[in-house]
C-alpha cells in the first residue's frame, strides 16, 4: 500500500480488514471527507469486530482535534468523536437537571469501560442500531446533528429524523457527522428513564426516556425496542400539579399507536410492546409528581 504523511501503516487490530490497503489521517475538514470504498473511522469498536466487505480504505477522523465538549449560548456541543468515557465525564452544569441521563445512557452500551473509552458519540449514532444508547439520549434531548457535506457546506438534521432503521441514516455519501448539538431547554428538563434486556448485562430490548419541559411538554422517546427511535409529544401547563400531565391512558395509547415492534434474539415484539408500555406508565407517573 503507499505511504504518506497522511496516511498510516495498518495495525494489527485492523488486521481481519483484509480489502482495507490504507488509513487516512484527516487533519483538516478537506481530509475528513471519505472517497468511494473508504468510511470514517472513530472509535472503530464496531468496525473491527467484524468483516467489512467493499471497504477499502478508512477515514480517521479523531486526529482533526475536534473538542469532545462545548458549553454554546444555546446548550451544548458534542462533538463526534467524543468518546463515551468523555461524556460521561463531563462536570455537572448547574441546572441542567437532564445531564444525569449521560451517564445512563453511556452505562445502556453494551461493553466495559475499555469500550467507552474508545467508542465515540457519532460512531453509535451512524451505526444506527436500534440499542444504540447514544441515539437514545440525543433523540430525547432533542438533539440536532450537524452534518458535513463534501462540497464544504453543512446541514442540520433532528437526531430523531437521522436514523431512519436499522442500520440506515439519511447521511449521504461523503457526508460526515461533526456534532450533536443539545438545546438549553431540554438539558433544564425534569427526566427519567427505564431500560430493560433479557439479561442482567444483555443488549437492551427497551430503552424508554422521559422529559417533562418547563412548560409542561411530556416527551417520550422510544427506542431499542422499536427499529428507530420514536418520539411522543404531548402539550402541558407549567405547573407541578398531577392533574395537568397528560393522563396515563393518553401517554400508554400514544405509545402503543406506535405499532412497529422490533424483533430479534434480543427480545421478542410482544413482550417488547408490554414493556415499553409498562415503562410509559412508570414515567409518566413520576414526572407527574413535584420538583426532583
Amino acid at each position: 500500500m503507499g505511504y504518506t504523511p497522511d496516511t498510516q501503516v495498518l495495525f494489527p487490530q485492523a488486521m481481519d480488514l483484509v480489502d482495507v490497503r490504507d488509513v487516512r489521517v484527516a487533519r483538516t475538514r478537506p481530509q475528513t471527507v471519505p472517497l468511494p470504498g473508504e468510511v470514517v473511522l472513530g472509535g472503530g469498536t464496531w468496525l473491527f469486530s467484524e468483516p467489512q466487505p467493499g471497504v477499502h480504505g478508512l477515514v480517521d477522523v479523531t486526529t482533526a482535534g475536534w473538542e469532545p465538549w462545548t458549553r454554546t449560548p444555546d446548550g451544548l456541543r458534542v462533538a463526534a468523536t467524543c468518546t463515551l468515557a468523555e461524556l460521561a465525564a463531563i462536570p455537572a452544569q448547574p441546572g441542567w437537571s437532564a445531564q444525569s441521563l449521560f451517564g445512563t445512557a453511556v452505562d445502556a452500551l453494551l461493553g466495559s469501560w475499555k469500550i467507552h473509552r474508545v467508542a465515540t458519540v457519532g460512531g453509535n449514532l451512524c451505526l444506527a442500531l436500534p440499542a444504540g444508547p447514544m441515539i437514545a439520549l440525543a433523540a430525547a434531548l432533542d438533539g440536532t446533528a450537524l452534518v458535513w457535506t463534501p462540497d464544504g457546506g453543512e446541514r442540520r438534521v433532528p437526531v430523531l429524523d437521522l436514523v431512519t432503521g436499522v442500520r440506515r441514516t439519511t447521511l449521504r455519501a461523503g457526508e460526515v457527522l461533526r456534532a450533536v448539538d443539545l438545546p438549553e431547554h431540554a438539558l433544564t428538563a425534569r427526566v427519567a428513564s427505564r431500560r430493560a434486556s433479557l439479561s442482567a448485562l444483555g443488549r437492551s430490548a427497551a430503552f424508554v426516556l422521559a422529559r417533562r419541559d418547563a412548560d409542561g411538554t411530556f416527551v417520550l422517546t422510544v427506542t431499542a425496542s422499536t427499529d428507530r427511535p420514536r418520539q411522543v409529544r404531548l402539550p402541558g401547563v407549567p405547573t407541578d400539579v398531577p392533574t395537568d400531565v397528560p393522563t396515563a391512558a393518553d401517554v400508554v395509547d400514544a405509545v402503543d399507536a406506535i405499532g412497529d415492534w422490533y424483533d430479534d434474539p434480543h427480545g421478542d415484539p410482544r413482550w417488547r410492546r408490554a414493556t415499553t408500555l409498562r415503562f410509559a406508565r412508570e414515567l409518566r407517573d413520576e414526572l407527574a409528581g413535584g420538583a426532583a
